[in-house]
């Protein structure tokens, strides 16, 4: 299963890179969107937003904004699974 989950997080990251926006934190410079990997050390300080969960079935991307420790705004990409998908 996490095999399964590696192979949607790369395929959805090249779509993830298409899109790319800016939010302004508390030191009013854009922040760019990063995409998450399990190398990264995260600092999150406060969640801002998150995107809300996805009725789709399948790995999808999510994003959430959040402050670091230094008051740096962050928009982090990642991919989590839909709530679309039945148990059976």
């Amino acid at each position: 299963m996490k095999a399964l989950v590696v192979l949607a997080l790369v395929g959805v990251s090249g779509v993830a890179l298409a899109a790319q926006e800016s939010v302004v934190g508390n030191n009013q410079q854009p922040a760019k969107v990063e995409h998450y990997s399990y190398s990264m050390n995260l600092d999150i300080a406060q969640v801002i937003s998150r995107s809300p969960a996805s009725d789709a079935c399948g790995v999808v991307p999510a994003r959430i904004v959040y402050d670091d420790s230094h008051g740096q705004r962050h928009i982090l990409e990642y991919s989590e699974l839909g709530n679309g998908c039945s148990g059976s």
